[in-house]
């Protein structure tokens, strides 16, 4: 049985001059996310540390995961400092959690999503209100209505006589 740790317990708050990107990571958030993760943190707060190695010869923090995070922490929010877990490991291992971590975020199932579209069209939530605060694209939220279905995606819509009878 491997043993268990738990760095997220330890978070230290380091000043965002000493925090450098990695050179290796492959991913990238495009502008929706970025704008929703900014709304989430405005929202939330920072709930999440980045992950960090420290580089004793640079005197330099290396993220390891959470670059979009420190990129809103530092640019658009402009603290000083940033909550981080420090992780000690050599490149080749950095490199492997840098990809878990990503990879483990997974993506969102179409199906899941038009569930959750649906609690909220329950809830009274009209399609500005979910397309602002899941960060979706007016055409996005329709494609999830429509794969939930008619009754969804014309959920409290106002009917129209198109013809009168005599």
């Amino acid at each position: 049985m491997k043993n268990l740790t738990f760095p997220c317990m330890n978070p230290v708050l380091i000043p965002i001059e000493k925090v450098v990107a990695n050179d290796y990571n492959p991913n990238s958030v495009a502008k929706p996310e970025m704008d929703l993760l900014t709304i989430s943190i405005e929202e939330d707060g920072l709930t999440m540390a980045i992950v960090v190695f420290y580089d004793d010869t640079q005197d330099k923090y290396i993220i390891v995961d959470g670059f979009h995070r420190y990129t809103i922490v530092k640019d658009y929010f402009k603290s000083d400092v940033i909550p981080a877990t420090i992780i000690d490991k050599d490149i080749g291992q950095r490199i492997a959690s840098t990809i878990r971590h990503n990879r483990a975020r997974g993506v969102h199932k179409v199906m899941g999503m038009s569930d959750i579209v649906a609690i909220l069209i329950k809830n009274g939530w009209d399609d500005i209100r979910i397309a602002n605060e899941l960060g979706m694209s007016p055409e996005e939220l329709l494609r999830l209505k429509q794969t939930k279905g008619i009754a969804i995606t014309l959920a409290n819509k106002e009917y129209g006589r198109s013809w009168i009878t005599k």
